[in-house]
Order: C-alpha cells, then sequence, then structure tokens
C-alpha cells in the first residue's frame, strides 16, 4: 500500500498549489454537475454528490459556487452537458494508467489525452486494457500516531469498512464506495480525524519499475491532471523511497 500512500502525499502536496487556481473551481463544478444530473441535488440521498460537494468544502470552493454546480445538474440553471469518459493506457515502464475525464467535446478531449500519453513515454489503449488491474475503493488516510489502533479498526469495521492497514506513519481505512458515507460518518463521529478521504482506483499489485520510469510515469501524470477535462488520474506504478527521494531531488 506504501505505493497509494506515497502518491497521495505527492498529491497532496501539488493540491495545495493546484488550490489556488480557477481551474481546480472548474474541475469540481463539473464533478457536482454531473453527480446531480445522475443521482438528483440532495447530497443525502446521493452518494456521488455529496463525495463532490465534500471535496470541493476541503478546497474553500463558495458555496454559491457549489449551489450553482447544483442547479446546473438537476436542470434549475442552463449549463453545458458533460459526459463521463475513463481513458486507458500505459506509461513508461508498462505502467498502467487509467484517466476519469469530464467533457463537453469528446472528440477534442480524447485527441488531446493521446498527445500528452505520447509526449509524455505513454500509449493510449482501448477501453478495458488496464481496468481489471484496479479496484475501485473509498479510502481515508490516519495519522498512526493520532489514533489508537484498536479503536480505530472497531469503529471503521463497524460501520462497514473492508480494512484497515498501517503504512508507515499512516493508517489506511479501505472501504467498498457504497459504504464511504457510512464510514465518514462513523470516523467522524469517534472524533477520527482523517488527512485525506478519497474514492479511488487502488492496483491489486503494484508494478515495480526504474526510478528513471518512475519519474517519467509521474511526469505523465502530472501532465494528465493539468488537462481541464482530466478529474482523476490513477497509475499501479510502486511509488518507492528511492523514487520519492529522486523527486525531492528534482
Amino acid at each position: 500500500m506504501s505505493g497509494h500512500s506515497h502518491w497521495a502525499t505527492i498529491k497532496h502536496k501539488k493540491g495545495a498549489i493546484d488550490a489556488k487556481r480557477g481551474k481546480l473551481f472548474s474541475k469540481l463544478s463539473r464533478a457536482i454537475i454531473i453527480a446531480a444530473r445522475n443521482g438528483g441535488g440532495d447530497p443525502e440521498m446521493n452518494l456521488k454528490l455529496r463525495y463532490a460537494i465534500d471535496k470541493a468544502r476541503q478546497v474553500s470552493m463558495p458555496k454559491d459556487n457549489i449551489e450553482r454546480a447544483v442547479k446546473r445538474g438537476t436542470g434549475e440553471m442552463e449549463g453545458m452537458h458533460f459526459e463521463e469518459i475513463t481513458y486507458e493506457g500505459y506509461g513508461a515502464g508498462g505502467v498502467a494508467v487509467m484517466v476519469e475525464v469530464l467533457t463537453d467535446n469528446r472528440n477534442r478531449t480524447n485527441g488531446e489525452v493521446r498527445k500528452i500519453f505520447e509526449r509524455n513515454a505513454g500509449k493510449m489503449g482501448s477501453a478495458g486494457n488496464v481496468a481489471f488491474l484496479f479496484d475501485r475503493k473509498g479510502v481515508f488516510t490516519v495519522s498512526a500516531t493520532a489514533d489508537d489502533e484498536d479503536k480505530l479498526l472497531e469503529v471503521a469495521l463497524d460501520a462497514g469498512a473492508d480494512d484497515v492497514k498501517r503504512d508507515e506513519d499512516k493508517f489506511l481505512v479501505i472501504c467498498d464506495p457504497a459504504a464511504f458515507g457510512q464510514v465518514q460518518d462513523a470516523l467522524a463521529k469517534a472524533n477520527v480525524k482523517t488527512e485525506n478521504a478519497e474514492i479511488t482506483q487502488l492496483p491489486k499489485v503494484p508494478k515495480d519499475v526504474s526510478v528513471e520510469d518512475g519519474k517519467k510515469v509521474l511526469k505523465l501524470m502530472d501532465a494528465l491532471e493539468d488537462h481541464d477535462d482530466v478529474q482523476n488520474v490513477y497509475s499501479d506504478v510502486h511509488v518507492t523511497e528511492e523514487l520519492v527521494a529522486a523527486l525531492d531531488k528534482a
């Protein structure tokens, strides 16, 4: 699990910078719009919408922006029609990469994402190429010094979590996406502070690659995440201590 934890940390640092840009609010608005369109405007009844709103609040997205996005999704306000697409491909060293997109122009986005793969030692494949290498899971990151492991295990498992794993100085609470809301509520009620909470794609078997290939993969992921239409990027690269050290020196 260390690969996921390290990459989550790298993304979190990057996210602090991205939060200063309007681009992030635009991406979050799209996620809220499509969640509300597909499941209704009540976050208590629509887990996907609740999750999207929580992510927006975490980066201090204005309440008015959130409410407008919900209304666009439910049809109370006019807005663009966004389509959900998942692209699959490979990065350097044969690393599997999945890209979740919300776009108002499939053809444009398809061409631009393909170019990003090609310019960063990767190749976009067809649907189903790599999805089988991942499990969709809810993951909560908790500081290992902040909470007692036995208490965390009891709270999380009683709430429907699949597992609690120790990863260096963190605990990772893992659950089915359908249980994400109830696990989140249980942790909050037990005063367990989470450093990160997300529904993500976890690699079944993280792939070991050379440091050079690992750097190329993370560069590809950064380039993909920087695209306006891209919501999330996942890979099965094993982010080792050696790779993190190399990135810190860069």
